[in-house]
């Protein structure tokens, strides 16, 4: 070819281009930023809506139907979800992949805008998903001094930390806050007839500071006016006059009636680390920063300040750390490429036999992979598991093309050419095999990057990066590899090509593809046996979504019965605790009692749950995977507990799969029925042995202490029902009467209640007195009726009809479709009502939405590969000869991922399409040479043998290296390398028993749509 001529006559010039991207890799490389995986945004929007003092019924008619009947209609909606609670409305819509939700959001806020909803409710507020919204890192503080309080040093560490760079925010759970607290005292309150609204109204008309009109003085100035009187300390309040005596003017002061002081502001969550108390703290990065260089620099930070005196006694545990992870992950699969590209050189040294034609080839790895740095810094990558397995899975075949090109002018420097004649003509014969090789397997890429969804988002790079690197390996063998060989190899004496091709192995090896082709039928026979085993043994492997990957984190969540106390919530999760204390395996767990994460982020908090973070040491410290401890304390700790609670284990992956996790949701028009279902599907569920646990969410009613008004005894005297509701809401409650600047310039809430008066227990609460329009205080038992009732807790809507969510956990031994097959099939049996739908969500709804995708993409792979060959070689019938190696894969695949017991999912089925581009590039080889040989003359059946013979060497050559360089990655060794491992092993089983059968059913097959030996056996008869 004349851009291999040229470089072979202008070697300078080749090798100063040569630096010139090397410089422009090395600088690539450094500025591309380092993730776990590619970024993604799914397009998810969540409503929430406050609706102060109004029941779940009221929230659901009100606020949640008339904003689902007008937001169904989006376009690219998918399903909208909605919970009404108590005061509030959340609501969660999905859209479809390819819709942009920042195109649609002002047609969200428009319609929510234009849905009438009561006036007393606050308007709707629309967020979008942001990834930048969840932590990156996550660590305990705990103070190991007896006088010291971790919360306040968490304080001024938080803001020491936000110094940082890349880092967003920090978020402390379990801070302290200060508040003037002043609890009045019940007795003497009535006795001065006073209540608690007018000790409010006194302070906040006694804290004001409004400002007048401008006022010009006399010397021409023009001044604001600002009336003041400010109250600043706990003296202030306590000297504060509430009330004068009328009779003997007495004044009768707030300390006269009250206490009041500084206090710490009343919580109802615990946190705890290793059962110390301790806060947790949430690390945020800036968009688009680089995770593992923030993590770097949040460590540094964080061990810089904890060694200064005034952070003396502080300890830090790092719960979750995903910079940390990342930099293994990345680290471990790094590792994995090198030791790919060392086995793929050991490959070349015993074939070659020489030391200057392996450097050669060497060559073309490293340059390979610093040219696609190039191209990925420019199309926005990022170094990720993904891009980098992409560059793992490539490094064998990046020298693919180097060795078919060496090799051949090895096989010509052998027929006596000098080297740059060698060269030359050597890369001028296979230069159309390769291209048509690089083409096909770059071809098998093509579709997927049309797939939509999450596996779109998450493979697009994956795609490119393989394509980047192998259209850069090709560059190399048409260019570098001539090159380097017209200037350092050596004419060899003799014919040596001859003596290789009359060897003993060569000889042996050309006498059985004569008896194969021979003996076709037979050979066509066994190997369509062993193709419909391996269909068989495929269906036998089970199915998943992504592999799980082992990131020594899980959480255990606690739920108790709706209504019961913080203090019964404690003892169990005390019982956890007890547990994971025996455990050598757990680093830390942090626990936090009172609600969760989720429930903290909001500001609320729920009595009756709780939830521990686990961290266990690193992989490479213990012998079980999280997944296998998992399974291990399950049980136990489910049997320690027994009724008192559900507890659930949670493991959730950076690529936000669920491990051993199956949900679906439950809707049905009408709420009997639909709680009918639920109950009988939850006791089928249950008995199936694989299924771990079986959690709902059917939280039907609470116990709550309901006030109902005697409307008539009220009216006489003189309270209205809104007047009542509201002064029991305050008195138990507190109320906060203004906000003061404090001498030391912080501002500290005054909060006025009556602390534990009215709350110990129900009878006191009927003692609660109320003061009519008369100044009489009657008790609230008078005018109301106080018992202990059920009430709705929340209600939850899917697709505008009433639901019930479903979250099943199945042994880690068993696979997705394993568990969803068995979930299908009680269903089944209990032949629901047509009303009654049930649609699955999580991995089950990604992996059925995506599987189609997939199988797709792999047609269309076959396709788009036979096309490029028809191109390329100017027939339509090479092409289908060729294209029968491509079945041939299946045997070893199936073969593979049954003895390693590799479930089939995304990443495997990304394996075999890589597998449809690589196993056709030796039947290429093949094909082009049988093609060269006969239009130079030889016969068909000598073409077609001597072909297979002669191509032996590059063609066991390229397997080997491609197989030898995916072992690293196909072993998984560390943390991060599980995604890619079913990929690994995939492709190693497919294309050792492509390369092998392709030896003998091409010939095979070319056979018979010769015509000179497609009548063989005639002809043999004859």
């Amino acid at each position: 070819m004349k851009i291999s001529d040229f470089s072979i006559k202008r070697p300078v010039f080749t090798i100063v281009t040569m630096l010139l991207v090397i410089i422009l890799g090395a600088v690539s490389f450094f500025k591309i930023p380092v993730t776990l995986i590619p970024e993604l945004n799914p397009p998810i929007g969540v409503v929430v809506t406050n609706y102060s003092g109004a029941s779940p019924a009221e929230v659901n008619e009100k606020v949640t139907k008339p904003l689902e009947s007008t937001l169904s209609t989006l376009p690219g909606i998918k399903s909208i979800q909605s919970t009404s609670q108590e005061g509030a409305n959340f609501m969660m819509l999905e859209f479809n992949w390819s819709t942009d939700i920042n195109k649609i959001q002002t047609d969200i806020l428009q319609r929510i805008d234009q849905t009438p909803i009561p006036s007393e409710a606050n308007r709707p507020q629309f967020l979008k998903f942001d990834p930048a919204q969840f932590p990156v890192i996550q660590l305990t503080l705990q103070a190991t001094g007896d006088n010291q309080d971790v919360r306040i040093l968490a304080e001024k560490l938080e803001k020491d930390l936000l110094r940082t760079e890349g880092v967003a925010s920090v978020n402390i759970s379990g801070t302290l806050i200060e508040e003037m607290r002043i609890t009045l005292d019940k007795d003497k309150l009535v006795k001065n007839g006073l209540t608690q609204a007018d000790i409010v109204q006194t302070i906040q008309g006694n804290n004001v500071s409004l400002p007048g009109d401008p006022i010009e003085t006399g010397q021409g100035q023009q001044l604001t006016v600002r009336v003041l009187s400010t109250l600043s300390s706990v003296k202030d309040l306590k000297t504060l006059i509430v009330k004068t005596n009328p009779l003997n003017g007495n004044e009768i002061k707030l300390q006269d009636i009250a206490n009041v002081k500084v206090a710490e502001q009343p919580t109802a969550t615990i946190t705890r680390a290793n059962e110390h108390p301790a806060v947790l703290m949430s690390v945020l990065q800036e968009s688009g920063a680089n995770t593992a260089e923030v993590s770097k620099n949040f460590q540094n930070s964080l061990n810089t300040l904890l060694a200064q005196k005034q952070y003396e006694g502080v300890k830090a545990d790092i719960l979750f750390d995903q910079g940390d992870y990342v930099k293994l992950a990345i680290d471990n699969i790094g590792s994995s490429l090198i030791y790919g590209g060392i086995f793929a050189m050991l490959v070349l040294f015993v074939f070659l036999r020489g030391i200057r034609s392996p450097i050669i080839i060497s060559v073309a790895i490293p340059y390979s992979v610093i040219v696609t740095f190039v191209l990925m810094y420019f199309a926005n990558f990022s170094l990720n598991i993904l891009t980098l397995g992409a560059l793992a899975l490539g490094i064998g075949m990046l020298v693919d093309n180097a060795i078919v090109v060496i090799e051949n002018i090895e096989r010509h420097l052998g027929m006596g050419k000098t080297p740059k004649q060698a060269a030359s003509e050597g890369t001028k014969e296979v230069a159309i095999a390769i291209i048509a090789s690089t083409l096909t397997t770059v071809a098998v890429f093509v579709p997927v990057i049309f797939i939509t969804g999450l596996i779109g988002q998450i493979f697009t790079e994956f795609a490119l990066t393989i394509s980047f690197s192998l259209f850069a390996s090709l560059v190399v063998a048409l260019t570098v590899v001539p090159m380097m060989a017209g200037h350092m190899l050596k004419r060899k004496p003799g014919d040596i090509e001859e003596k290789r091709s009359n060897s003993k192995r060569y000889t042996a090896f050309k006498n059985s593809v004569e008896w194969a082709i021979k003996h076709r039928f037979l050979v066509l026979a066994v190997t369509l046996f062993l193709l419909v085993l391996s269909v068989f043994g495929l269906t036998r492997t089970g199915m998943e979504f992504l592999p799980s990957t082992d990131e020594g984190f899980f959480s255990i969540s606690v739920k108790l019965k709706n209504g019961s106390a913080l203090s019964k919530t404690e003892e169990v999760v005390k019982l956890i605790e007890d547990r994971l204390k025996k455990e050598q395996d757990v680093a830390v767990y942090v626990s936090f009692i009172g609600g969760n994460q989720q429930t903290q982020s909001r500001g609320n908090s729920k009595a009756n749950e709780a939830e521990l973070s686990v961290k266990l040491v690193a992989l490479d410290k213990r012998k079980r995977s999280v997944f296998e401890f998992v399974d291990a304390i399950q049980k136990d700790v489910q049997q320690d507990v027994g009724n008192r609670a559900d507890v659930s284990f949670n493991m959730q992956t950076a690529s936000g799969s669920a491990p051993n996790t199956l949900t679906f949701r439950v809707s049905d028009t009408n709420h009997k029925r639909l709680n009918q279902v639920v109950e009988d599907i939850q006791k089928k569920i249950e008995a199936i042995s694989d299924i771990t646990e079986v959690e709902n969410d059917l939280n039907n009613t609470v116990e709550e202490i309901q006030v109902n008004v005697k409307q008539q005894m009220a009216s006489q005297l003189g309270f209205v029902p809104a007047q009542i509701a509201q002064t029991v809401q305050q008195m138990t409650k507190g109320v906060t009467a203004t906000q003061i600047l404090t001498n030391q310039d912080e501002v500290q809430s005054v909060v006025v209640n009556y602390g534990d008066a009215y709350k110990k227990s129900i009878e006191q609460l009927k003692k609660l007195q109320l003061r009519s329009a008369t100044g009489e205080f009657v008790e609230l038992q008078d005018v109301a009726e106080v018992k202990v009732k059920e009430g709705p807790v929340s209600i939850r809507r899917t697709d505008q009809l009433p639901s019930v969510a479903f979250i099943l956990k199945y042994k880690s031994t068993q696979t997705l479709t394993g568990a969803g097959d068995k979930v299908d099939k009680v269903i089944k049996e209990l032949n629901l009502p047509e009303s009654t739908s049930i649609k699955f969500s999580g991995d089950r709804e990604l992996f059925d939405e995506s599987i189609n995708d997939m199988l797709l993409a792999i047609v269309l792979a076959v396709i788009l590969v036979y096309i490029v060959m028809a191109a390329q070689f100017e027939s339509f019938k090479y092409p289908f000869v060729i294209m029968f190696t491509v079945p041939l894969m299946i045997i070893g695949v199936a073969l593979a991922l049954v003895l390693t017991n590799t479930p089939i999912g995304v990443t495997a089925i990304i394996g075999i399409l890589v597998l449809v581009g690589i196993v056709v590039n030796n039947g290429i080889v093949l094909v082009d040479y049988i093609n060269q040989r006969k239009a130079a003359g030889v016969p068909s059946f000598e073409a077609i043998v001597t072909s297979a013979r002669d191509r032996l060497r590059p063609i066991l050559m390229t397997a080997s290296t491609t197989v030898l360089g995916l072992i690293p990655l196909a072993i998984g060794l560390g943390e991060g390398t599980e995604m890619n491992q079913p990929m690994g092993i995939a492709v190693i089983g497919g294309l050792i028993s492509s390369t092998f059968l392709t030896l003998y059913i091409v010939p095979i097959v070319y056979s018979l749509f010769d015509r000179e030996t497609r009548f063989l056996h005639k002809k043999r008869k004859a």
